[in-house]
């Protein structure tokens, strides 16, 4: 039998992805003094330090640490592999399942989508996460996300990407600014107005782009990498926003209304859709996930988008 037990495995990977104690025991929901006896059960059956501790600094992974933290990450999916194939021996979805979601619009379909999800698959258990698009490119090569839901915005061609709805790009606006008087907008239209900037990794080039490929150069006011900073300072008359989704509700968070009105002309459309690894689409949950997003989405995004 070996010395150690797959929620002890859990439980050093929590600790040395987030180099805290306390932040493992929050992200894995469990107390503190648990997670910090298994790590000290694991390091006193392998008679090795696993970790550096620092006390400015937290829990540092020492190079042993490193490369049993691999090894743990490769038995926990083997493990999970097990659970699957069970599964499907019996015609049923279950275990847990990681899944990702771009943080601008986590809070408006990754609630609705996981509450669909557990109805349809009770034996299941999806965990989800919000991340910026690189970040959540590196967790789904990490192997701590088993799918991301997000854009088609630079997917490396490792992964696979399974496309579930189009987004166009439009402009948020206080009612007050002059193109809101407008159906449409163009890019010429805003291009010499302030932009509120989306500043996060690789939506950001994708919203300067749309002006690069169409020979502008937008005039950028402001950078922020909180969407609701952005429509809150758009709201206030301090310049226009840009994205490809429009939340429910057409007000900044502090209540002041806001305009959304679609680009005009030839610009590049986003794809909404999940993104895995080589052969995740074989797994029982990822097939079953998918099938749930593409009878889903639609509702959610049911007056989300612009035409």
């Amino acid at each position: 039998m070996p010395p150690f037990t797959l929620r002890q495995l859990q439980y050093l990977i929590a600790v040395g992805e987030a180099g805290s104690v306390t932040l493992a025991a929050e992200r894995v929901n469990v107390s503190a003094p648990s997670i910090s006896t298994a790590i000290a059960q694991i390091e006193a059956e392998l008679g090795l330090p696993l970790f550096i501790r620092r006390h400015a600094q937290g829990l540092v992974l020492t190079e042993a640490g490193r490369r049993i933290m691999e090894q743990a990450r490769l038995t926990l999916a083997a493990a999970r592999r097990i659970e699957e194939t069970a599964a499907e021996i019996v015609g049923r979805v279950q275990g847990p399942l990681h899944l990702g979601c771009l943080q601008t619009f986590a809070p408006i379909l990754m609630p609705g989508l996981r509450r669909a999800f557990i109805a349809a698959h009770p034996g299941a258990m999806l965990h989800q996460s919000e991340a910026h698009q690189a970040a959540l490119i590196d967790g789904l090569r990490q192997g701590r996300l088993d799918a991301a839901l997000t854009y088609d915005l630079t997917i490396p061609t490792d992964l696979s990407f399974t496309a579930l709805g189009r987004l166009p790009p439009h402009a948020i606006l206080a009612p007050d600014h002059p193109l809101a008087r407008q159906d449409r907008v163009t890019l010429a239209d805003l291009a010499p107005e302030p932009l509120i900037l989306l500043d996060l990794p690789l939506s950001s080039d994708y919203f300067l782009r749309l002006f690069d490929d169409a020979g502008l150069q937008p005039r950028i006011a402001e950078r922020t990498g909180d969407i609701g900073m952005m429509r809150g300072l758009v709201a206030h008359g301090f310049g226009y926003g840009l994205s490809n989704l429009r939340p429910p509700s057409d007000v900044a968070p502090d209540g002041r209304p806001l305009v959304f009105r679609p680009i005009a002309g030839p610009v590049q459309t986003l794809r909404l859709g999940l993104v895995m690894g080589p052969g995740a689409d074989a797994r029982q949950s990822l097939r079953a996930l998918i099938v749930l997003a593409r009878d889903t989405l639609p509702a959610l995004l049911h007056g989300m988008t612009t035409a």
